[in-house]
């Protein structure tokens, strides 16, 4: 049978366990360098399953995905400029209201998402009880729970991925919704924002990051192969956002 490639993205907080996963998934067959231009260290690795062939890249742990160091920038710019097939989202079970701060902003970057909560065994210890069920209902993405220590939940978490990319899994990600003020500036940028970038990168997270002023982005856009962009295209976005 034939063998497809695919591309995972593994993002979380620091100390969640996710190059532990990493590790568990990829085992030896793994490699370490640098980001191209930065100082941040790079973890590629790979593996197959069911006839398919992954390649699974270990972002740097982040906080969030706000450009606020070059760990962020990092990780920000491969989910939205690599889009890899599949980004999964590695929770701690003990600490998830913190941690779903992140996994809220991926899901505005990206459908393709399996919310991970690893450290389970922890959260038995300390009494903490997770309906992942209620979860994924909620983030309208799946979700495992899993120890990856311990290697349990794993295959759970293989036949997920495996059924992402085979398409037998439809997302809906929650739409976090900001003050009407907020929304009422997104709903007047989003058609600028689509008259430069097309359908390339989502455009509602693009005008959330304008907003935000974030000139990272903008940086980082003027690198991309987008459909008849010139500067002052992207740089008016800018300027909209500012006005609005």
């Amino acid at each position: 049978m034939s063998t497809n490639e695919y591309t995972i993205a593994l993002a979380g907080n620091p100390n969640t366990g996710k190059s532990t996963l990493f590790n568990v998934l990829t085992g030896l067959r793994q490699y370490t360098g640098n980001w191209p231009g930065k100082t941040v260290v790079h973890a590629e690795g790979f593996f197959t399953y069911n006839n398919n062939r992954y390649k699974m890249i270990d972002l740097p742990g982040t906080y969030s995905l706000y450009s606020n160091s070059a760990d962020e920038e990092v990780a920000r710019d491969f989910i939205i400029f690599e889009k890899p097939d599949v980004t999964i989202v590695v929770l701690d079970a003990t600490a998830l209201e913190r941690n779903l701060n992140l996994a809220l902003q991926v899901l505005e970057m990206t459908s393709s998402v399996i919310v991970c909560v690893n450290l389970m065994d922890e959260a038995k210890k300390k009494g903490i009880r997770i309906d992942t069920e209620k979860l994924a209902a909620t983030l309208g993405v799946p979700v495992v729970p899993i120890s990856a220590r311990n290697k349990e939940g794993i295959d759970t978490l293989l036949k997920t991925i495996d059924s992402m990319v085979r398409g037998k899994i439809k997302t809906n990600p929650i739409a976090v919704r900001y003050s009407p003020e907020i929304e009422q500036c997104i709903e007047k940028l989003i058609p600028r924002v689509k008259e430069v970038i097309g359908d390339a990168y989502p455009a509602r997270w693009v005008a959330l990051r304008l907003l935000d002023g974030d000139m990272s982005l903008l940086q980082a856009l003027q690198q991309q192969p987008l459909p008849s962009v010139k500067e002052v295209s992207i740089y008016a976005c800018h300027d909209t956002a500012k006005s609005v």
